[in-house]
């Protein structure tokens, strides 16, 4: 058995590599990335060996490579994480994220079609198709309710509508062509080897270098948290124990204001390594212009996962995770890699 992943230089992909080298069900893994400023060599080749964990450096952008690659592997499973998801990024450049999310997974479901019409059908019960999606494509919520595998589709912005789209290809090619497909959603994913861009690894970065703490509009927006590993372990339990044609959501239980994510970093870290000056790094933070269309709050509901698949959260807590969190980007940062 032959698992594919594509995407595995990057945050969650390098934890789910992680996650399926542990459970040790297949004979081979190949990954698949083309490491872009997002995705690092270093969160996965400690990792790759010459007979087990394979790595192949392609864009999937470019269909006849990645055609060569799955002839090759002939992979039973593909975990596709690959993608383009910084929001700033898509309002300031969207056309790489049409390109790589919308088109990189047409290339993928095409290239896991011609391997699924191979197969004899005990091979092709076998075979499945994960597509990582993200809550961003339900839109945003109001003061009550959380998102669930039954929510319409509503995205706002060229992130989540490139996004949304790719998830309608994926069920579009289990529907028409029998391709077993499955999507989950997921909740903001925090945790080590997060690219600084993002709000956690940002703020804890920014304030170990004494720089500014930068907030979008007063904070307000919500989000509900989710510790990568947790959600790698959902991603697992999707491919092994999902039904073809499913969606599954994972989230954290966790929802915070994005003020009070920046605080309870700031909280801390005072305690963990408190300044030279003696004050809080929340002096650090600093209100910034809103980001154009920004999203009020988004929640998961996850008791479907729970109850079909057995998902359970490692960290009951979101100041547990976190604090996890700082402790790696502490170490990190100390080996001057930060």
């Amino acid at each position: 058995m032959t698992l594919l992943i594509t995407g595995a230089a990057g945050f969650i992909g390098s934890s789910f590599l992680r996650v399926a080298l542990k459970h040790n069900l297949h004979n081979k893994i190949v990954i698949v990335d083309s490491l872009t400023y997002a995705g690092r060599l270093e969160n996965f080749e400690d990792l790759v060996d010459s007979k087990n964990v394979f790595f192949e450096k392609c864009d999937i952008r470019q269909f006849d490579q990645l055609q060569q690659i799955f002839h090759k592997y002939q992979p039973t499973a593909i975990v596709h994480l690959a993608a383009e998801s910084h929001v700033d990024n898509s309002i300031s450049g969207p056309r790489v994220f049409i390109e790589t999310n919308v088109l990189g997974t047409f290339n993928m479901l095409e290239c896991s079609r011609q391997i699924f019409t191979t197969l004899n059908d005990i091979e092709k019960s076998k075979f499945k198709f994960v597509h990582i999606s993200t809550d961003e494509v339900f839109g945003q919520l109001g003061e009550t309710g959380r998102f669930s595998e039954t929510t319409p589709y509503d995205p706002s912005s060229p992130y989540s509508s490139s996004k949304a789209g790719s998830d309608h290809l994926v069920r579009a090619w289990h529907h028409t062509y029998k391709v077993p497909t499955i999507v989950t959603n997921c909740s903001n994913n925090y945790g080590p080897r997060q690219f600084p861009e993002k709000l956690i690894p940002r703020m804890i970065l920014n304030a170990l270098r004494e720089e500014k703490l930068p907030v979008y509009g007063q904070g307000m927006n919500v989000r509900d948290w989710i510790y990568v590993d947790d959600h790698a372990e959902g991603v697992w339990l999707a491919l092994t124990c999902g039904r073809a044609g499913d969606t599954y959501c994972f989230g954290g239980n966790s929802e915070r204001k994005n003020i009070d994510v920046v605080k309870a970093i700031c909280k801390i870290l005072d305690r963990k390594k408190p300044r030279s000056n003696g004050r809080s790094y929340d002096d650090l933070i600093e209100f910034v212009e809103d980001r154009i269309g920004h999203d009020f709050r988004y929640a998961i509901d996850d008791t479907y996962a729970q109850k079909v698949l057995g998902y359970n959260r490692r960290f009951k807590t979101f100041e547990e995770g976190l604090e996890h969190t700082i402790d790696w980007y502490l170490e990190y940062n100390t080996k001057g890699k930060g």
